[in-house]
């Protein structure tokens, strides 16, 4: 297939040769998450040092604000650190930075991640979109094997079962 057909724009073209994972499985993004908290333990220890450090002319009031201030920087990291995707035999948890959504598996239409964009998005009966912040594409590799997977998941357990005819 050449550049620009129109199965280049999938960054995963066909999941199917990709074997269904054991359910319950997480996928977490990697590189977020070593970038997140190794940037919290540097926030947290430059703001302990800080309130150690400082004038004897601050007073505690001020050393802990600092420390608080600090904890905060820590907060917000554990929040860019946190998204995951979980599957279990019931239902697909998708946790962002903010939001948690719980999803039965039958909600879930489609997964994709075109070229270019930052996490895949879940295509859902309803007509709206969900953003997985859980697989980043910066992650390369592990995030296309690892949107495979769910694919390979969600084409083994997604398909809602066939209403019966009428006799």
């Amino acid at each position: 297939m050449r550049p620009g057909d129109a199965k280049e724009d999938d960054m995963v073209d066909d999941a199917a040769e990709v074997p269904v994972p054991d359910l319950p499985v997480t996928w977490r993004p990697r590189n977020m998450r070593i970038v997140g908290y190794g940037l919290a333990a540097v926030i947290m220890a430059t703001m302990v040092a800080l309130a150690v450090v400082l004038p004897a002319d601050w007073r505690l009031a001020d050393r802990l604000g600092l420390v608080a201030l600090g904890l905060v920087g820590v907060g917000v990291m554990h929040l860019l650190a946190r998204p995951r995707l979980t599957a279990t035999e019931t239902r697909v948890t998708v946790v962002n930075s903010i939001r948690t959504h719980v999803l039965e598996w039958p909600e879930i239409v489609d997964a994709r991640m075109p070229v270019g964009e930052p996490w895949p998005s879940l295509d859902l009966t309803d007509g709206s979109t969900l953003a997985v912040m859980g697989v980043q594409s910066n992650d390369g590799d592990l995030a296309r094997a690892n949107l495979a997977q769910f694919q390979a998941l969600l084409r083994h357990r997604g398909e809602a079962q066939e209403p019966p005819r009428p006799a």
